[in-house]
């Protein structure tokens, strides 16, 4: 049985979850954390503002536009009381209107159907014949974050989320360069492939240290198609009372193609 809440969540909540972090400029000697050292300056704070603001800007242009995405993916999943699942994912999007996310498990026989707008989020159970319809602040509730479809939009794309140009250092280390940041949510740390500048892996610490939860999402095996670089593996880990970990692994993906977002709720389907 597929169960709402763990397919939703792989699309939602994780990529958010945050950690209690004492300064996040200490060095975090852990196997999904990453080490921050105290930034060089080279030729005085100019020189490092500017620095900073060009990888940013990096950042920025690798940012992946699109009118219209397909993708299909094996998504594998490992709870934190160590359970596993493997299920097959298809997505189609239009930017800023539509997320819709077909999910199939045993023998291909579909048990979940998402479609997100952004104002509602409305699901099909199709094991339990049950239609779901919520708004789409149902992911503010459930996350206790500022969720909504663009910020999913990028996430699911490969996107970084919670990008904020409010930069405050960086390090550099043998082909990479790390950025560090806070907006009014998170402490960030970004990192970023030199020199070919794209994004490898992002650190989302919330500054509310009550709520002891980090996330760590990671991006490889890039592949140039249409002048578009696009990770095709991705790996999102979760640790918090414990830990959990999501492997995304794309295995066709188009953009900007004329889709369709079937969703048509049976008669006979129970609502809640």
């Amino acid at each position: 049985m597929i169960r709402f809440p763990i397919v939703f969540i792989l699309f939602t909540c994780l990529l958010c979850s945050c950690k209690d972090t004492r300064k996040i400029q200490s060095a975090i000697v852990k196997k999904d954390s990453v080490a921050i050292v105290t930034p060089p300056v080279y030729n005085g704070k100019e020189d490092s503002l500017a620095f900073i603001r060009e990888s940013y800007n990096h950042i920025l242009n690798h940012k992946i536009d699109f009118t219209t995405f397909s993708a299909k993916m094996d998504v594998d999943y490992d709870d934190p009381d160590g359970k596993k699942m493997d299920v097959n994912a298809q997505i189609r999007m239009y930017k800023d209107s539509i997320i819709w996310v077909s999910i199939t498990a045993i023998l291909g026989i579909e048990g979940l159907r998402a479609y997100i707008t952004p104002d509602s989020v409305k699901l099909l159970d199709k094991q339990n014949k049950i239609y779901i319809a919520r708004s789409v602040a149902y992911l503010q509730e459930i996350t206790a974050l500022p969720l909504d479809l663009p910020s999913l939009q990028d996430l699911l794309i490969g996107n970084p989320v919670f990008l904020d140009s409010n930069i405050t250092s960086y390090s550099k280390s043998t082909g990479s360069v790390s950025l560090l940041g806070i907006n009014e949510i998170f402490k960030m740390l970004i990192t970023i492939s030199d020199p070919e500048k794209l994004l490898q892996s992002s650190k989302l610490d919330d500054l509310d240290e009550q709520r002891n939860r980090t996330s760590y999402l990671t991006y490889s095996d890039y592949e140039t198609k249409k002048g578009v670089a696009f990770s095709k593996k991705r790996t999102i880990t979760v640790s918090e009372k414990k830990k959990l970990g999501i492997k995304l692994n794309f295995k066709q993906y188009e953009f900007n193609e004329t889709l369709s977002f079937p969703f048509n709720v049976p008669k006979n389907y129970k609502s809640e």
